[in-house]
């Protein structure tokens, strides 16, 4: 995928100014789905602690450790002094905006905010953030679509119209007659009248140094977009003409960490530019699996350390859906589980329900195995290696013994597959009881 090989390991940082100690990370706003992106990079690193902010109750409460609600908007008078109250209160030093206009914001104020931005320059990202802009800094790149002046200047159709500023296809639209065309672009002068692209759509993630050398090249496909996200995306090969693409734009303005563009075929089959972005994508995921954590260089990058880039040079797909948290209000210190068809079922361990007992082990919650497994326990543990110490007790049961009469304390949850043993525990010991299928709700 790379015009010449890079050889050194990208989550590591190369060289340093001075010994590294943990930074503390803040995302904002953070629950779209760009910004769960950035915590799953970075939450798994040891040099970085992460925080997630938001200024509207949304799915960030749920996928935060360490989560801060009630954060100023951005149109708040206040917005800067409050954003740098919580900065000294929680020890930021990195923000990652995550909304075009909040990176425009932040990139036009960084010298007024007391954490370092991780975004591109101020220039950089007001062109980026008005498509009118960008296509007037590369008219004369044969990668620019064409631009209509207004509705007379059309003729022939379809065009596409789209507004200047915007994100995810909002205010978009295929026209295709002068009637309609008129309709749509009456009182509204915000809106571009582009060139029909009728072609496949790519995106370009790439990550520039703090001295501008563009590290990373790498297009995926679109091809199932809902709400202006990349549901199914595979990895494509790099072209010289993709490629020239990339370091002309970056040539031209003023990148430092992360970015990303769109592509789309014309009518003869070259691609032309659609929009260029200076905050994440959520599918650059695809490229992460691979090796390129684009947040986590840019971290690095953002702090002057250098970095450059290790890939697995590999084919890889990635199909989305939306993905469900729960948040169950009940504090139990003690789960009581059932081991056959409930840990272990047709001769395999279910990996839902180890994920859920290691989460407990690591909070500290008491975990005791009740079971009327039939034959020696230990022996059927360590043949699908299942650790006894990983529970604080173990109860084998005799045929006919209640599992209800072994079950004490308030605090404490029954998960067991089978009806019958539910039943028994709910109205016996009246504490909440779990079927496997609801395990799901109580991870974290």
């Amino acid at each position: 995928m790379q015009d010449a090989p890079i050889e050194i390991d990208a989550l590591t940082p190369v060289s340093s100014p001075a010994p590294f100690l943990k930074k503390n990370v803040l995302i904002f706003p953070a629950g779209a789905e760009n910004a769960l992106e950035i915590h799953a990079s970075l939450r798994h690193s040891v040099h970085f602690k992460i925080y997630g902010g938001s200024s509207v109750e949304d799915h960030a409460r749920f996928a935060y450790e360490n989560y801060i609600g009630g954060m100023p908007r951005l149109s708040d008078p206040d917005f800067l002094s409050g954003l740098n109250d919580l900065i000294r209160r929680y020890d930021i030093e990195l923000i990652f905006p995550t909304h075009d206009t909040v990176a425009l914001f932040l990139a036009e104020h960084r010298n007024e905010v007391d954490a370092r931005v991780v975004t591109a320059d101020a220039r950089t990202a007001l062109i980026c953030r008005e498509k009118r802009r960008t296509f007037a800094l590369f008219q004369d790149e044969d990668f620019c679509p064409e631009l209509f002046a207004d509705a007379q200047a059309v003729q022939a159709f379809p065009v596409f119209v789209k507004p200047s500023v915007g994100e995810g296809g909002k205010g978009a639209q295929l026209v295709k007659d002068k009637e309609a065309l008129a309709a749509s672009t009456a009182g509204n002068p915000d809106l571009l009248i582009c060139e029909w692209l009728p072609g496949e759509e790519f995106t370009v993630d790439c990550f520039t140094d703090r001295r501008g050398q563009l590290l990373f090249v790498g297009p995926r496909s679109r091809d199932r977009v809902r709400m202006g996200i990349s549901f199914a995306s595979r990895t494509a090969p790099l072209t010289n003409e993709v490629s020239a693409i990339a370091h002309r734009i970056n040539g031209r303005l003023g990148f430092r960490g992360l970015w990303f563009f769109q592509l789309k075929r014309a009518v003869d089959g070259r691609f032309k530019l659609l929009e260029i972005s200076t905050r994440l994508a959520g599918t650059m995921s695809v490229y992460r699996q691979l090796g390129v954590n684009f947040s986590l260089l840019s971290a690095f990058d953002a702090l002057d350390y250098d970095v450059s880039i290790l890939i697995n040079d590999l084919p890889l797909m990635v199909d989305r859906c939306l993905l469900s948290r729960y948040r169950i209000d009940y504090a139990y210190d003690t789960v009581f589980i059932d081991y056959d068809d409930t840990i272990v079922h047709e001769g395999q361990v279910n990996e839902l329900v180890m994920r859920f007992l290691y989460q407990c082990a690591n909070r500290g919650v008491r975990l005791v195995l009740v079971t009327r497994h039939a034959g020696d326990l230990g022996a059927h543990m360590r043949a699908h290696r299942i650790a006894a110490e990983l529970f604080d007790e173990i109860r084998h049961l005799q045929p006919g013994e209640l599992k209800s009469a072994h079950i004490r304390g308030p605090r404490a949850v029954f998960i067991d597959n089978h009806f019958p043993e539910r039943l028994d525990v709910k109205r016996n010991c009246g504490i909440p009881v779990f079927d496997v299928d609801a395990v799901e709700g109580l991870l974290r």
